[in-house]
Parts: C-alpha cells; structure tokens; sequence
C-alpha cells in the first residue's frame, strides 16, 4: 500500500511542477529540480524518512531500467545511418566524455573537494541509471551522483539549444549527439522536439557515454 500511495504522490507532484515550469519557464522552475525539492518539503512536513521514501517509491526507480533500454529501439531502426556515420559518433563521443571527466577531475582537485565526492561526480554526464551503477563501479556515492547528473542535464537543456543557435548548427546528427552528450536524459527529450534523427543520435550518445565513462572512470580514479 505504502508503495503505490508513494508512487502516485510522486507522480502528481512532478505534474505539479511540468504545468508550473509551462508557465514559469526560468531553470529553477525545472520539473527536474522543482519536484525533488517540493517531495523533500513534503516528506519533512510529514515526518517521512529518506529511507521510508525510497523503499515507498521503489516501484519508480525500478521503471529507470527499461526506459533506458527503450532507447535501443529507435537505434535499432536507424542501423544503416548509424553505420554511415559511426566513425564521426565514435570520436564525437569519446572526446566529448574525456572533456567532461577530465576537466571535472581537475576542476575539483583544483578547490580541493574530498576525494568520495570527485568520484561520486565523474559520471556526471551520462543518464540517471546508468550513472548511479558506474558510481557504485567506482566507489562514489550514487545518490551523490544523482543530483550532479539532474544538474548537469537541466543546464544542459537550456543552455544546450542556445549554443546549437549560435553556433548555427543544423544537421541532425551533430544536433542529437551535442544535445545527448551534454545533457543525457533532458537533452535526448529536447533533441526530440527537433526531430526523430536528433534523438536517435542522442540516445546513441548517451549510450556510447556511459561506456565510456566505465572504463574512463576507472583509470581516473587511480589518481586520487
């Protein structure tokens, strides 16, 4: 019982916040950061513990998995254009990970951040459940990492879109693969707004990422 009235307040409060952010439309409004903060409010309120929210809303955090293997199938249909271009998303990919990990490592040796956090936050840029296993993989703290990735996803998503126009960036491919490498989840459903090929190439960034930064992160973490 304790998991569906969980599950069921979740999801009315992140449609709480998808039809603020509508009509506020500023990143703090974001349904990605506004509902974490109204669900803590809430839980506080009621003197709910993180533990008994999170074995209540288990059934939530199960439904990561297959949405993310659900972004096979759209690649699946694209296999010929994917094969045209691979070698352009195999190295668009991999650099685009190293930056991301490589500068974030430095970057926080550089203010001196305890070394459980830099781990924690490597992964950063890949998708929420793929991100949380490689943080186990490497020792960091998964729900420490769940909050740098939504981060990292909603400034991604507003900014991404702003440099594409600068930038005058029109092919779908360089469009998908910038937007899925920069901003994961939230981007891949921004790529969509522009077109399926976006969001194929997006999704394929985001996987290809997320091996990446297995191994990536890994060898990093022999320097701390």
């Amino acid at each position: 019982m304790i998991i569906v009235v969980f599950t069921i307040v979740t999801y009315l409060i992140y449609l709480l916040s998808k039809k603020i952010y509508k009509k506020i439309i500023i990143a703090a409004f974001h349904p990605l950061l506004l509902a974490p903060i109204l669900l803590i409010v809430l839980i506080t309120i009621t003197h709910v513990s993180a533990n008994q929210y999170l074995q209540g809303s288990k059934l939530l955090s199960h439904m990561l998995a297959p949405a993310t293997v659900a972004f096979a199938v759209p690649i699946y249909k694209n296999l010929a254009i994917i094969k045209k271009y691979i070698g352009t998303i195999a190295v668009s990919i991999t650099v685009g990970t190293l930056v991301a990990m490589i500068s974030t490592f430095l970057l926080s040796k550089l203010i001196h951040l305890s070394d459980d956090f830099i781990v924690s936050i490597l992964p950063r840029s890949i998708t929420t459940p793929i991100a949380m296993e490689v943080s186990k993989e490497i020792g960091g703290l998964p729900a420490l990492t769940t909050v740098f990735v939504i981060i990292t996803g909603i400034a991604g998503g507003i900014i991404g879109p702003k440099v594409l126009k600068w930038l005058s960036i029109k092919t779908p491919i360089a469009k998908g693969l910038a937007l899925g490498m920069g901003a994961h989840g939230v981007g891949t459903s921004k790529a969509l707004e522009y077109g399926k090929q976006e969001s194929v190439f997006s999704s394929l960034a985001m996987i290809f990422a997320a091996l990446i930064t297995l191994v990536w992160g890994t060898l990093l973490t022999t320097f701390i």
